[in-house]
């Protein structure tokens, strides 16, 4: 099958023609048909199997021209370098098209967006934070928008974006088309599916946790952080065969940690991405990586899903991810496009039962490969792996024996506190204030 047999028109075959596609993938084939009925639709794909152009492909060819100001289409997605990539991706394929695109997202000027809204648009890309704010300010008008796209959605669900999602169903047309993309199908997302779309057709490729056929895993059985450190050193001096490569980490404190440890052997070929970064630094790194001015990329797994970078070498997960469906969308950044790639784990004995998870899913066993002997073994361990030993300087003690220094209270002491009910006991004993100011003794003496 060629984009031919899906009867595009002139300008999107020329965008095509310029991008050098000629066949879609799996899932532009599938979904083009259904996205163009109108139909609610849910696609499971792998990451890398071509989602944008899937959803973009029939959008595009059915969107008329017009000359309203709000938008016709919304597509939100989870982060804000997404944002970016999606609408990249959208200019391409409109190249020859007269249609307006804007992406959204926070971390920037909220006024600065508002003017351009005001301007007018066609398709909306938006991180839902962002989508929610603008709706609210009112200078954002929903009336109009016909199709609503979802891409990534098991990681908006991931982040904690449950909520925003069902207040931006709540205020958008009813009358609309809903089409969702996702590369794990989890009980999160299929609750989502059955309350708020209407007898969706879902169009599935390749089973969730099946790893791409061109990709080449191996992993080293590493002791700690330190030691992983000195691997990927000694791995990163093969500069010819590890000429774009993507680290995968889990935790952002631990990232800056890596990186910090590898810029001193590696100066000004490294850069670090994460949430805690300011927004154009983490889109100065993409960029370098992309550009190929930086060889070596480290990455938290929010911050690199999804995420569309040609010709990288090598993914090393550093760490041995908790969920599996994670280590899939993190070897899926290399062997796109039908290219061959490379997946390197490392793991320590702490995160076999992780792996063990990882290699039921793919129903398949990920070969080691020695430890090399010129690498150093070190004995130093971070925070994470220190044993923790509560009350370092006061142990418990097995022998609970009454010692000499204990002794009974006084019987002075033992006395019972009455709190405020102690001046009417007083009152009661004696017939008479025991403080002044009772001015309600006399009061309750003549009632008696």
């Amino acid at each position: 099958m060629t984009f031919q047999d899906l009867n595009l028109n002139t300008p999107l075959y020329n965008a095509l023609d310029d991008l050098g596609f000629t066949v879609p993938t799996p899932i532009q084939a599938e979904a083009f048909n259904v996205v163009s009925s109108g139909k609610d639709m849910v696609g499971i794909a792998q990451t890398g199997t071509g989602k944008t152009f899937a959803y973009m492909l029939p959008i595009l060819k059915n969107l008329k021209f017009s000359t309203q100001e709000t938008p016709r289409i919304l597509i939100l997605v989870p982060t804000r370098e997404l944002v970016v990539q999606v609408v990249e991706e959208i200019e391409k394929l409109a190249k020859y098209i007269n249609v307006r695109v804007l992406g959204v997202y926070g971390g920037t000027n909220i006024n600065t967006q508002k003017q351009a809204i005001a301007d007018g648009l066609d398709i909306m890309v938006a991180t839902p934070g962002r989508f929610y704010d603008l709706a609210l300010s009112r200078v954002l008008q929903l009336k109009n928008i016909q199709r609503l796209v979802i891409d990534e959605v098991d990681v908006m669900l991931d982040l904690g974006f449950r909520h925003q999602l069902i207040n931006i169903f709540d205020i958008l047309p009813e009358r609309r088309q809903n089409i969702m993309f996702s590369a794990t199908m989890t009980h999160d997302v299929d609750e989502m599916i059955s309350e708020f779309f209407k007898s969706p057709e879902r169009v599935s490729i390749a089973v969730s946790g099946t790893p791409l056929e061109n990709i080449l895993q191996s992993r080293y059985n590493v002791p700690n952080f330190y030691t992983k450190v000195n691997l990927l050193s000694h791995l990163l001096k093969d500069t010819d065969t590890f000429n774009k490569v993507l680290i995968f980490i889990g935790y952002k404190k631990l990232a800056d940690l890596l990186f910090e440890n590898l810029e001193k052997h590696f100066h000004d070929e490294c850069c670090v991405i994460h949430s805690n970064k300011t927004q154009n630094y983490r889109l100065r790194s993409i960029e370098q990586f992309r550009n190929g001015d930086n060889r070596v990329l480290v990455a938290t797994d929010v911050m690199a899903r999804g995420l569309d970078i040609d010709n990288i070498s090598h993914v090393i997960n550093f760490d041995t991810p908790d969920y599996p469906e994670n280590y899939m969308h993190r070897i899926g950044r290399t062997g796109r496009a039908e290219r061959e790639g490379s997946s390197i784990l490392f793991s320590t004995d702490k995160e076999l039962e992780s792996l063990e998870k990882i290699e039921n899913l793919m129903n398949m066993t990920i070969p080691v490969i020695p430890f090399p002997e010129d690498v150093n073994i070190s004995d130093e361990l971070i925070e994470e792996e220190r044993l923790v030993i509560k009350e370092r300087n006061n142990p418990i003690k097995k022998d609970e024996t009454i010692g000499p220094a204990y002794h009974e209270k006084k019987d002075k002491n033992k006395k019972e506190n009455l709190g405020g009910s102690y001046k009417f006991k007083i009152a009661e004993k004696y017939k008479k204030p025991k403080t002044r100011g009772d001015k309600n003794y006399n009061k309750r003496n003549k009632k008696k």
